[in-house]
């Protein structure tokens, strides 16, 4: 089957496009906002190119290879100038971004194409969503990617599930979105927007 969908249209296969959606409508030039899990670059990449000229970006990945392959992506697009990468890991936040982010994305799990028993993992990732918390201006989002279907993936799905149910309503904006054609372990996104 052939997709009839105009060009400017994003197909939402997957989470990853749906985050990109909201993460479009978050942020806007001159903001803030933080790529807590660099990865393959690509969430970085976008953030860079949303802040535009007067914005900033932080990216944190505990691989040196996620960080090198990420500034790579940035050069290639003349947008290093943007970035602060770090190779620290996400619960190291707080001490090196300042409050008012427009937003944090998380991309759970492994490096695609990387060493799969380096994961995030629960214990670190739930400090790093309370600094996300409090780092987010009014009306900023924390997007997780959650990939609950890999070895060590479902323990941090309930942590992430947790966190997020227990935000106090109307201070937080809590949801949870997948598609429901796929299997029960599939990723699927988490947002969470501070209240105004």
């Amino acid at each position: 089957m052939t997709s009839d969908a105009p060009q400017h249209i994003p197909l939402l296969r997957g989470p990853v496009p749906l985050t990109h959606l909201l993460l479009r409508h978050f942020v806007r030039s001159g903001d803030r906002a933080v790529d807590a899990t660099c990865g393959n670059g690509n969430d970085t990449l976008l953030l860079a190119e949303l802040v535009g000229p007067t914005g900033r970006v932080w990216g944190f990945d505990i691989q040196q290879e996620a960080v090198d392959g990420t500034a790579r992506k940035l050069a290639a697009r003349g947008l290093e100038e943007r970035v602060t990468l770090v190779a620290v890991g996400h619960e190291t936040m707080a001490e090196q971004v300042e409050a008012g982010l427009s937003a944090v994305v998380f991309n759970l799990g492994y490096l695609p194409g990387g060493d799969r028993s380096l994961i995030t993992r629960p214990e670190t990732t739930g400090a790093a969503l309370e600094q996300a918390l409090d780092l987010l201006a009014p009306g900023g989002i924390v997007a997780l990617t959650v990939y609950p279907g890999h070895r060590g993936g479902d323990a941090e799905r309930r942590l992430v599930e947790e966190w997020a149910g227990q935000l106090p309503a109307p201070l937080f904006h809590a949801w949870r979105m997948g598609q429901t054609n796929v299997t029960a372990d599939a990723p699927y996104v988490i947002c969470v927007q501070k209240g105004a």
